[in-house]
């Protein structure tokens, strides 16, 4: 690494600087964030370990949930140590690679998050408009073919990203990042070259991923609806329907914040630079700490087994 005409060429190390004009304050910051992860960590591994220990509820629902779980403890650990390292112990500096290498996860990880809820609402609108088939359609094969498939899907889109910054960006006006993670625009607008089309592939991975998978959804739960409330059976679909609350609650949870995050942090040049990183960390934190929290309270067998646990617990 060295310096030519003001630019950094080929820097080793990057430095992240937290959340700027809130670092007074980003030691506090911190606890709540950490606060935010322990549950986290808590209700995801809880949720795994109950769906595990108890066969009824091997079903497709439940353990594309525990993939929805599995995926969240990941994304969440993917930022948050590192978060509190530079919130609580100033250890700002991060490796170039290990830098890449973390946004590589979390896009990674954002888009098996969307492959997976497009894979719940699948599975709600074949269990509610041809239930005599759901379990011959969704059996344990298909379950891992999906898994497979959408981490491959969010892998092979995400990488084009990681390669173009390593391949294409040779020369950065400075090696600080105004983030408190390796996200994407943040480390491209370091670049002192031409990035528009680091720009526009992070935008057609975004709509590709996002953007597909909303449309499916919204499809899916469109047929449920008219299923549920035309169709004849009214009454048995409409109990089947009830599951599908706590899954609508999840998907709005997920795009909701991440589409308000995406469209403020590109178009939204008036608010003030913390806000829009306060939204990418929430957007992050808030599905992992949410989803047990609605699919425990939502989801009877999953809210009699943690009753179960406890009382047991209490009684010995």
């Amino acid at each position: 690494m060295f310096n030519l005409n003001g630019t950094v060429f080929m820097p080793s190390l990057l430095t992240l600087t937290g959340i700027p004009g809130l670092e007074s304050v980003q030691f506090w910051i911190g606890i709540p964030f950490c606060a935010m992860y322990i549950f986290a960590l808590f209700g995801n591994s809880l949720l795994l370990v109950i769906i595990k220990s108890e066969l009824s509820l091997h079903e497709p629902m439940y353990l594309l949930l525990a993939m929805l779980g599995a995926t969240d403890i990941a994304l969440s650990t993917c930022i948050l140590p590192k978060m509190l390292g530079i919130f609580w112990f100033h250890l700002a500096e991060i490796y170039f690679e290990a830098c890449l290498l973390q946004m590589y996860f979390i896009h990674t990880l954002q888009g098996i998050e969307s492959g997976i809820l497009l894979a719940m609402a699948l599975d709600r609108y074949v269990a509610i408009c041809n239930p005599l088939r759901h379990a011959s359609i969704f059996s344990h094969q298909l379950l891992t073919q999906i898994g497979v498939g959408v981490t491959l899907r969010a892998a092979l889109l995400s990488a084009p990203c990681i390669i173009l910054i390593k391949c294409r960006l040779k020369f950065y006006r400075t090696t600080v990042v105004s983030h408190s993670y390796c996200e994407h625009m943040a480390i491209v607008k370091l670049a002192a070259e031409d990035v528009r089309i680091n720009k526009m592939y992070g935008l057609f991975v975004a709509f590709t991923i996002l953007g597909f998978d909303i449309i499916f959804i919204t499809l899916s739960y469109i047929r449920i609806f008219i299923a549920v409330f035309i169709l004849p059976q009214k009454e048995a679909r409409l109990k089947a329907f009830n599951t599908c609350i706590t899954h609508i609650c999840v998907f709005l949870e997920f795009y909701l914040l991440a589409f308000f995050s995406f469209f403020t942090h590109r178009f939204g040049f008036q608010i003030p630079p913390y806000i829009h990183i306060l939204l990418s960390i929430l957007y992050l934190l808030v599905p992992p700490l949410l989803n047990p929290l609605i699919y425990g309270v939502k989801t009877k067998q999953i809210r009699d087994r943690v009753s179960k646990i406890f009382h047991s617990k209490e009684t010995s």
